[in-house]
């Protein structure tokens, strides 16, 4: 399956660049600001995160783990909710006959990437500007970076499949996307880490367990171990089984999405 997905995209390359092109051009199309407004959501949403754990809980996660943790989820949320239209919102190239199909999910994801991958370099400078006010500097392992940057994409395209496909059948699909990404941007490390948790799960390790079988909760935390020198990645079956889930979920969305895009043409 990942050897037939990659012969598309190579075998499509100037039409997913084209459609790529196009997504980002249109995503703040006539807009003030920009791009810039991909680095705005993120800094207002960690600011308002450090205001609000500092007032509620009377300390705060450090800064550097707060602006991570909302970068690593805008990826997918952008995945998440912007797959939602990616096979509606193409309803003319979705009825010719002769156009692959899983192009859409496949550009949208490329885009996608390209413009977390700006963001990304937007993030490592302001990450880089407060661990040396704090005396320290990236960690040598932020090397390897882009092998977790491939395989966040990996996971975004599988939630990319997952949500066209849906979106076409069930109209609901929206609504419940909106319940079910709340539910996860608190279920995941994004506001806060591990070790800030850790304390809560002592009495239920059950718990603890199946809290690191949730993939973005190793995705987030490995963010962090990348690129902070003072943060470790918790070795453990629960948080491997989980960081594995991607690969299973891309197959069986893909396999979907194969299954049922020959009905498209007639629901959008």
């Amino acid at each position: 399956m990942p050897t037939r997905l990659f012969a598309t995209l190579s075998d499509y390359r100037d039409l997913v660049v084209n459609l790529s092109a196009r997504e980002l051009k249109g995503r703040y199309s006539g807009t003030v600001l920009g791009f810039f407004w991909s680095i705005l959501n993120p800094l207002f949403m960690a600011i308002i995160y450090m205001v609000f754990l500092r007032l509620l809980i009377g300390r705060g996660v450090p800064t550097e783990d707060i602006l991570i943790g909302v970068f690593a989820w805008q990826y997918t949320g952008q995945a998440v909710f912007g797959g939602q239209n990616c096979i509606n919102g193409n309803a003319n190239l979705v009825k010719k006959v002769s156009f692959p199909r899983v192009l859409l999910p496949l550009s949208f994801t490329v885009g996608n990437l390209i413009h977390f991958l700006l963001t990304l370099g937007v993030q490592l400078v302001l990450l880089t500007g407060i661990l040396l006010w704090k005396g320290s500097m990236l960690s040598i392992w932020v090397l390897l970076l882009p092998l977790l940057v491939a395989y966040h994409t990996l996971f975004a395209l599988a939630l990319t499949f997952l949500v066209s496909t849906s979106s076409v059948y069930f109209r609901d699909t929206n609504h419940i996307v909106s319940i079910v990404m709340s539910a996860w941007f608190f279920m995941t490390p994004v506001m806060y880490n591990l070790s800030f948790i850790d304390r809560f799960m002592e009495r239920a390790p059950w718990a603890w367990n199946l809290y690191l079988l949730n993939p973005m909760a190793g995705i987030v935390t490995a963010y962090r171990a990348l690129q902070i020198p003072e943060s470790t990645f918790p070795w453990s079956w629960p948080m491997v089984i989980g960081l594995a889930l991607p690969i299973p979920l891309l197959i069986l969305s893909y396999r979907l999405f194969q299954r049922y895009q020959k009905y498209f043409s007639d629901l959008v």
